[in-house]
């Protein structure tokens, strides 16, 4: 059985780590390379780094931030925030990055996938999918779940998996930073019905009963809430394959 991976989430803003609820109220977490360095020697299998202020403000993810990151980690890092073009991926694979995630471009111009799938492969192309329930619907949202789109999660879900992306980073922004679970009804249904790896927020019941393939977390290891060694050592008790 494959291991299940644990991957801390650094949200970026104007260059440092900070975290919310729902994408508010944000609160400064510290320095991003200093809190990569820590969490690739404490036992995390992968690192994302999501810019939540570029699509927003209509600016780039900075090339020297995963330059610097590149220098200091030696896991698997992720890279997401105002990514829009087949340039954009080729500047930050360059300067280290293993993957880039996108969400609102792909959304906007689905095509985007393919074309980047076409010139640096699927396992490097992570499409991130924010949704909310609306009347019993899971709708797709952008901007940080601030604006509704036309899109249905599950159709959205299957679409990119045809267009050739490797992984899906799902969100629900109901659940956000909030700390209380995931919807593990919906990701149970995406994991059923893709065969790409699903990657979502929470633990023990995003691997038992959402059926995903790894578990991405910010502010319960920004504020030491949780210890990832222990946290591993907890999920292998229960009977969850993980790497210790």
């Amino acid at each position: 059985m494959l291991k299940k991976r644990i991957i801390p989430c650094l949200d970026i803003k104007n260059g440092r780590t900070v975290k919310g609820i729902n994408f508010v109220d944000l609160r400064d977490a510290g320095d991003p390379v200093e809190l990569a360095e820590v969490y690739s020697r404490e036992g995390a299998d992968e690192l994302v780094f999501l810019d939540i202020s570029a699509t927003e403000q209509k600016r780039k993810t900075l090339a020297d931030l995963v330059y610097r990151v590149a220098e200091k980690v030696d896991i698997p890092f992720t890279v997401g925030g105002g990514i829009s073009s087949v340039e954009d991926v080729d500047i930050l694979l360059q300067n280290g990055a293993d993957k880039v995630s996108i969400n609102s471009s792909a959304v906007k111009n689905p095509r985007l996938i393919n074309d980047l799938v076409a010139k640096f492969g699927s396992q490097c192309i992570v499409v991130a999918i924010d949704a909310k329930q609306i009347d019993g619907e899971w709708i797709v949202h952008l901007a940080g779940g601030k604006v509704p789109t036309e899109r249905k999660l599950f159709e959205w879900a299957k679409e990119v998996e045809q267009r050739g992306a490797g992984e899906i980073l799902f969100t629900s922004m109901d659940h956000d930073g909030t700390k209380n679970g995931f919807a593990n009804e919906a990701l149970a249904r995406l994991s059923e019905e893709l065969n790409i790896p699903i990657i979502a927020s929470h633990f023990e019941d995003t691997f038992k009963d959402g059926k995903a393939d790894a578990a991405l977390a910010a502010s319960v290891f920004h504020f030491k809430e949780i210890e990832i060694k222990d946290l591993k050592r907890k999920l292998q008790e229960n009977g969850i394959p993980v790497r210790l």
